[in-house]
């Protein structure tokens, strides 16, 4: 029952594709084949939307860097915190080692 459900939808959905294809197919041939349409923009749309791209680029840029930055501390970050651990672990070692000649001497 599942699997004919199923089947129904995909089908349904198939022909709902072919359909669109079908309808459109004239539509999409007609259009230009590099993307050209004819149409000359003006300088200052040109302009508007280089200044776009300059700014945008500006920003991605800063966000490399940003990130490049975060990486960096996050490296020290860890060096230190795995330092510490080490240090920690021996001070652990040697206050167990105290405790068990303290226990001894009792």
């Amino acid at each position: 029952m599942i699997q004919l459900i199923a089947f129904i939808i995909f089908l349904v959905s198939f022909l709902g594709i072919v359909f669109v294809l079908y309808k459109k197919a004239p539509a999409l041939a007609r259009l230009p084949q590099r993307g050209h349409h004819g149409f000359k923009k003006s300088r200052f749309i040109m302009r508007i939307e280089k200044k776009i791209q300059d700014v945008h680029f500006r920003i991605f840029s800063k966000q490399v860097w940003l990130h490049k930055l975060l990486s960096w501390v996050k490296v020290w970050t860890l060096k230190v915190e795995t330092r510490i651990d080490t240090l920690l672990h021996r001070i652990r070692k040697k206050a167990q080692q105290l405790d068990r000649e303290v226990k001894k001497k009792r």
